[in-house]
Formats: C-alpha cells, structure tokens, sequence
C-alpha cells in the first residue's frame, strides 16, 4: 500500500474536489461511490466556490491570462511579485484538474468566444495565441468544454523544437526546449487525445516531447549531468505552470495508462527523488508556492503535511510498485 490506514484517512477527509480521486486511485473503491463525490465538486467547497466567481460574460476576473485590472506597469507586474492566478485560464485549469463536470459550465466555451480575448496581440479565446504553456492549457481547456481547438493542435506540430520539446520563448528566439513547456505541452495534447481521440501526427509530437524528458530522466541536463534546476525537485501545489518531478511523473503515469504501457526504466531516479520526499509521518509537505493573487487558499503553509502532494506521490509511487515489483 502506497500509505498508511491513518493517511489514508486523513487524505478522505478532504474537499471533494481531492476525495474523489483519493476514493478511486488510493482507497479503490467502486466507481458509484467516487462518482457520487465527483459530482459534489460543482455544489460544494472548493470547485463551487469558484463557480461562484465566474462573471456574466464567462470569464473570472475580467480577463483571459491576466485580471482585467493587472497593471502590466505596476508593483504587481515586478519581477519576484508572482503571477496572479484568478484570471479565466488559470480557474478552468484547476477546475478541469478537479474533475468538474463541463456540463456545470453549459455556454462558458461560446460566451468566451465572443468576449474573451488573449492580452496578447487581443486575439480570440480558442485561437491561441504565442505562448506554447498559453496554447496548452487553451487546447485541454477547449476539448473539455466543447469548443473547436483543432487549429491549437496543429500549432504544436509546427512550433515543436528540433530536439523534440517546445519552448515558451520560441518568440524571442530559444532554439531549445525547456522541461517547463514542454511538460505543459505534454498535459495539454494527452488531455485533448483523450477528449477527442486526437491523431497520429499529434502522437508523434506527444511521443517526441516525452522522450526528450525521458532522455534527461526527467532531471538532469544532457550536457552536463546536472539537476537542471532546484525546481525540478521542489513540490509545492498548486502546480501552477511550473516543472517538477513530482508533476512529470504523474503525467507520465497518466500517459502510460492511456496508452496501455508499463512504465518507462528511465523514470526510477524520479521516482527515488519522489520517495526521498516522504517525511516520517507517511507524508509529503508542502514546499515553497509561486506568489501571486488567487481566489482562496486550497492548500496549507509550506512545511505542513499537503493532502494534494501526498495524494499525487502515493499515487505514483503505487503505480510504480505496482508496475515494476516493489520498491
């Protein structure tokens, strides 16, 4: 068992939006039972709290990337002073991620289509726009709530770096990827593949951006060895847009479940990186979180034991000991 009867008990104790899929992927218990607390999150604590905030013309906080009020001049714009996250794509990142149903957002896909525009070049909702991390959580986003993206798939095709990654500052002109982009590019096409079935062109470039993570076993620099960044072994959720090993493993076990395969060797050093961070008491703590504006807190303090990291490590280490043996 990936932990203990009192952790586990603990974790059930959680905001429904975290105890569904506790109750399916830790407690395994019969889908009528999960799928009755799965439909909670849009009535009850976290999911319809942020319900509740959706504005009549179906954006949050005014604005599609950015609050309608952010002064990209401002204090709030300054460099260490973090990102705001209430705006539209953040909030139906985390509710997507929460398991809501998108039939409790009937209409939000046309009402942003006709108000919604990116900051950026003010470009129409569902067409995208510059930013690969944008144009990803824009293409899961749409294929949840129904609306066309087809032409956001077909941008990655075209934007996929030689090593096979995608990389946020194409724009400004990287030649390389970066494990934070891609990463998010990944969660965005293996979202919209499971929505809608996807193509084979799109699973190559999905087959090709995951090995250039598995290529650095999800950790290091190719050039040098090195861990690429203290990031890369600090959990902290919400996950927000950054990388770690804790998040790519949870892709990659969501990955290989979809496609039916065992998981990959070239994981094992995240993995031990993920064991390494379970404290004595059967939990994984909550690191350092990005700054910046959000609804409402839905995780403790860092240094506290975190129901949602220790969700995501057991649930990825049971899958690991399952697949490959034991510890």
């Amino acid at each position: 068992m990936a932990v203990s009867d009192s952790v586990l008990e603990w974790l059930l104790e959680a905001d429904p939006a975290l105890r569904w899929q506790v109750e399916r992927d830790l407690a395994h218990l019969p889908p009528p039972v999960w799928e009755a607390t799965r439909r909670r999150v849009s009535s009850e604590g976290f999911g319809a709290r942020l319900l509740a905030l959706q504005e009549p013309d179906g954006q949050w906080a005014g604005g599609a990337y950015f609050p309608g009020d952010f002064d990209f001049h401002g204090p709030e714009a300054a460099e260490g002073a973090g990102q705001p996250w209430t705006a539209t794509t953040w909030t139906l990142n985390t509710l997507r991620e929460w398991g809501l149903d998108a039939g409790a957002l009937d209409g939000t896909a046309r009402l942003l289509a006709d108000n919604s525009r990116w900051e950026y070049g003010d470009l129409p909702y569902w067409g995208g726009e510059v930013d690969c991390c944008i144009n990803a959580y824009t293409l899961a986003n749409g294929a949840w709530l129904g609306a066309d993206v087809s032409g956001i798939g077909q941008w990655f095709i075209d934007h996929a770096m030689d090593d096979g990654g995608w990389n946020c500052e194409w724009v400004n002109g990287s030649g390389r990827a970066s494990f934070h982009s891609t990463l998010n590019v990944l969660r965005g096409l293996l979202y919209y593949e499971g929505a809608t079935g996807g193509d084979d062109e799109l699973r190559r470039a999905r087959k090709a951006g995951e090995e250039y993570l598995l290529r650095r076993h999800l950790l290091w620099r190719l050039t040098t060895g090195e861990v690429v960044g203290p990031w890369a072994t600090s959990f902290a959720y919400p996950f927000r847009w950054q990388y770690n090993a804790l998040r790519a493993l949870d892709y990659f076990r969501c990955a290989a479940l979809h496609d039916g395969m065992p998981p990959d060797a070239r994981l094992e050093e995240a993995v031990a990186v993920v064991r390494a961070g379970r404290h004595d008491d059967g939990t994984w703590h909550q690191g350092k979180t990005l700054p910046g504006r959000v609804w409402f807190d839905v995780d403790v303090p860092p240094g506290r034991p975190s129901k949602w990291l220790t969700f995501y490590a057991a649930r990825a280490l049971e899958w690991w000991d399952a697949a490959r043996g034991g510890r």
